[in-house]
């Protein structure tokens, strides 16, 4: 992906099955991972944090259309996932929104607002079910 244009951090792994559908848009971060069967359709920008993590089957959608507009542009708009955070398996990250620092997105949630820093988000769309504390 690196020949590509994909800029790729230390110790990142992307599963061989994962979809970038255009690697010069994707920063992966250090220790950073996309598994198995993930669709990273960044047609705007999709920044992914050191030590985050996009699960089996999670979407992260950068492209929309402008509804508003009778022609239906495109419109190419950023994702960035925080360090540390954490999309599960299945879930959809739609265009133009952030996922934090530490944040989880749970299995299968719909994320079309922004996700707070250390937030636990679920459901279809996404609310915060509980702050994620270390220990």
């Amino acid at each position: 992906m690196r020949s590509f244009g994909a800029r790729i951090g230390r110790d990142a792994h992307v599963y061989p099955s994962a979809r970038i559908y255009l690697p010069w848009m994707l920063t992966l971060g250090e220790q950073a991972s996309i598994g198995e069967w993930a669709l990273i359709y960044n047609l705007g920008p999709v920044t992914i944090g050191d030590r985050a993590t996009v699960s089996h089957r999670a979407h992260l959608c950068a492209g929309t259309h402008d509804y508003r507009d009778r022609t239906l542009p495109l419109l190419r708009l950023p994702i960035e996932i925080g360090a540390q955070a954490w999309v599960c398996a299945d879930a959809f990250v739609g265009p133009g929104r952030r996922v934090g620092e530490g944040a989880i997105v749970g299995a299968a949630a719909v994320v079309v607002s922004d996700v707070p820093d250390w937030q636990i988000v679920a459901g279809n769309p996404a609310q915060i079910i509980k702050q994620r504390m270390l220990r």
